[in-house]
């Protein structure tokens, strides 16, 4: 029996990919981003041990619902736990329901692979392109996350592409262009989406006593998020502002 150590669940969820999903937040995460609302996800000794038969007994609840959406895992680094996640998502497509991955990509391709046998659609965070803005934010180095972003191209993986919107942070030209441009270059990558950064898990920094760098910092106009968008849609990409 496959267990796991999962954060919570979502049951309706509808903005981690296509159609209303049932939504699996894992705990344990190797980035620490300055952003973060899931910062609680952190520890990989945190949250609660499930086994993969209790996931999917609560996922049968809701297969009706999920018929034109799916079972979304994301966290906390769900590829933290490979053997965990792909024993869900093997099961998800047994019973005909659609698998998406949220990840950062922060992992090594051998060990994620057994996951993206059995994934539908991935959704891929890439928090920045310049690698010294992305070692800000994250505290971990890019170029793993792109080069599994390249991964994903060459088994043509369907990928949507994340990216926070924070401004005076992620949002220099030279950034978003860079980041474009590499997206581009990208066969698989079915749409982008840029998400507007929010102030809706700083509380949890201010629980688990850390200093929460971004408490000042205001979400991005819609002119900017309009802009950022157009950057995206200006190299062939489909683009939405979330």
């Amino acid at each position: 029996m496959t267990t796991g150590r999962i954060h919570s669940i979502e049951t309706c969820g509808t903005v981690d990919g296509p159609g209303l999903r049932f939504v699996i937040f894992t705990q344990g995460c190797p980035l620490r981003c300055l952003y973060c609302h899931n910062s609680d996800c952190h520890p990989p000794d945190g949250g609660r041990e499930v086994s993969v038969d209790e996931l999917m007994q609560e996922i049968q609840r809701y297969r009706s619902y999920l018929r034109q959406g799916g079972v979304t895992v994301t966290g906390g680094e769900p590829l933290m736990q490979p053997e965990f996640v792909a024993d869900i998502f093997q099961q998800c497509q047994a019973i005909g329901l659609h698998t998406a991955l949220d990840t950062s990509g922060y992992v090594p391709i051998a060990a994620a692979q057994s996951v993206l046998d059995c994934t539908d659609l991935v959704l891929l965070d890439i928090k920045s392109y310049d690698p010294d803005l992305y070692h800000y934010v994250t505290q971990v180095k890019l170029e793993p996350t792109l080069r599994f972003a390249q991964y994903l191209a060459t088994i043509h993986k369907p990928t949507w592409v994340r990216f926070v919107l924070v401004p005076g942070l992620t949002d220099p030209t030279d950034n978003v262009e860079g980041l474009a441009q590499f997206v581009a270059t990208l066969g698989n990558v079915e749409r982008v989406e840029v998400l507007p950064f929010h102030q809706l898990g700083a509380h949890k920094w201010a629980q688990m006593g850390h200093d929460y760098a971004l408490k000042d910092t205001l979400p991005p106009s819609s002119e900017l998020v309009d802009a950022t968008v157009a950057r995206f849609t200006a190299r062939g990409l489909t683009a939405i502002g979330t």
